[in-house]
């Protein structure tokens, strides 16, 4: 006997299928929410001292990680052709209608808290590790926020952002910088949005997608690099690594961070999945470092919440999936050789180039 669905049941199914999807890897990843807490704002670096030599990087269990990285990533693209992506995709498009209809605002209003809290902290050029002793800059900041307010000179608070990230790659170098191109993606969102401009036939919002993409796979990259960096918050807190080894808890954090950001530049449903995850596991590192961690991450956090609202489609076939490991492979060694090869330019001027 065939049972008939009503019609109103492949959407109840795709919901409750949506909530199994995204509730136990949630709870899997708050273990690692903690590790994307920015180690910098918390912990003494030194970004010009020696990064950990690739061939420790790229160990059997690094490997191992990865693998199972592509896996995952395979299995949802696969999933995403199938009749149950579509109601995915679905339940999602009803769920997150409100942000999708309201994300200029929610990204304007964000960005002013954010602006707002940075002029009241003072002394901080846009994250809390750029200090400044220029006593211009907080109203700078005071200003762009009220920018916000009108449409028409959201473009100003865009400009100012982009001065304000020139500033401080003046100050810092642009290795250091290379941590957060989100803010240049989040300006160029808003100079775009207040101007109506579509740059290239490209949408605002996918410029900031990719920005966001970059800026979390090389924080990726850097807890690989640098995992002695995190060692003080480890050993207050030892309960973040769930009773792994420290190396291997920054191994598997730093993997689960790579693989969810290069996920945001995938098909659509894969990049609405990482956003919401990547969105889950900010947010619970916010209870665990409080105030400063919720100000740092807020523009990140409304970026990731327009991602997952975002309804664009686009016919995704099993020759996405096949083509999922060498793309993934191929950001992997490219983050990887920017990172190193960069590093040895800036600060060792190139005279032992990191061997695999």
């Amino acid at each position: 006997m065939v049972r008939v669905l009503a019609p109103r049941q492949p959407l109840r199914l795709a919901k409750r299928l949506l909530a199994g999807l995204i509730v136990p890897p949630s709870a899997l990843l708050m273990g690692t929410g903690s590790a994307q807490a920015h180690v910098k704002w918390f912990c003494a670096y030194d970004v010009a001292g020696e990064p950990r030599g690739l061939e420790q990087v790229l160990c059997s269990n690094f490997e191992w990680l990865t693998g199972l990285a592509i896996v995952c990533l395979m299995l949802g693209c696969l999933a995403e052709g199938t009749p149950l992506g579509g109601a995915l995709m679905n339940a999602l498009d009803r769920v997150t209608a409100r942000i999708r209809t309201d994300t200029e605002l929610l990204v304007r209003c964000t960005l002013g808290f954010f602006l707002v809290s940075v002029w009241e902290l003072g002394g901080i050029i846009l994250t809390p590790e750029l200090k400044t002793d220029a006593a211009w800059i907080p109203w700078l900041q005071l200003a762009m926020a009220a920018c916000l307010i009108a449409r028409r000179t959201m473009p100003l608070t865009g400009l100012g952002i982009v001065f304000l990230f020139s500033f401080a790659a003046a100050q810092y170098g642009l290795f250091h910088l290379a941590d957060y191109p989100v803010f240049l993606g989040v300006a160029i969102y808003l100079i775009c949005q207040g101007l109506r401009l579509k740059p290239f036939d490209v949408r605002p919002l996918d410029i900031v997608r990719w920005t966001a993409a970059v800026t979390l796979m090389w924080a990726s990259v850097e807890k690989w690099a640098y995992p002695q960096w995190t060692d003080p918050l480890l050993a207050a807190k030892p309960q973040m690594t769930m009773g792994a080894s420290p190396e291997l808890f920054m191994q598997a954090a730093g993997v689960i961070e790579f693989t969810l950001a290069f996920a945001l530049i995938w098909t659509p449903l894969v990049r609405r999945m990482s956003a919401i995850l990547l969105t889950a596991i900010f947010v619970s590192a916010v209870f665990e470092f409080g105030k400063v961690d919720a100000i740092g991450h807020s523009g990140i956090i409304v970026v990731l919440l327009a991602i997952a609202a975002d309804d664009v489609r686009s016919v995704v076939r099993v020759r996405d999936a096949a083509w999922a490991p060498a793309h993934f492979g191929g950001a992997l060694a490219i983050f990887l050789a920017l990172y190193y090869v960069g590093h040895e330019a800036l600060y060792a001027g190139l005279s032992g180039l990191p061997v695999i």
